[in-house]
């Protein structure tokens, strides 16, 4: 993501080299493969399972950040990658193509960053960096 990001940044006044929107592409399927590891493990994982077997989900922050904010907040950064990859294909100027590229995947990435379990944030606490 940073990178194709950073490939946005710079190439948006230049033209489009012939791989800039493969590496886009990458970012985007990258993307989704992280969702669908995700969806597995949301289904499957214990440490899941016991949040939604708990039955009070909402009144617990921690519990409500791993069952509901943090895959509300991913799924809506795929959503954001997915809608900026394809207005970006669809316009003939380089210059449009990379703005779009570089808004619609900084906004998704600050919103990845921002639902992630870092160990400093309470939902996170306890939890080692790896």
């Amino acid at each position: 993501m940073v990178f194709a990001i950073a490939n946005a940044a710079i190439r948006m006044y230049r033209p489009l080299l012939p791989t800039g929107m493969k590496w886009h592409l990458f970012a985007l399927i990258s993307m989704h493969t992280q969702l669908i590891v995700g969806l597995i493990l949301y289904f499957t994982s214990e440490r899941m399972k016991g949040f939604r077997a708990a039955g009070e989900v909402m009144k617990n922050s921690v519990s409500r950040f791993y069952v509901m904010e943090h895959l509300v907040g991913m799924v809506l950064a795929i959503v954001l990658v997915t809608i900026g990859y394809s207005k970006a294909k669809r316009q003939a100027d380089d210059a449009k193509r990379n703005k779009t590229i570089f808004w619609f995947y900084l906004i998704a990435l600050f919103i990845v960053i921002a639902m992630i379990p870092w160990p400093f944030r309470e939902v996170g606490a306890g939890r080692s960096w790896f």
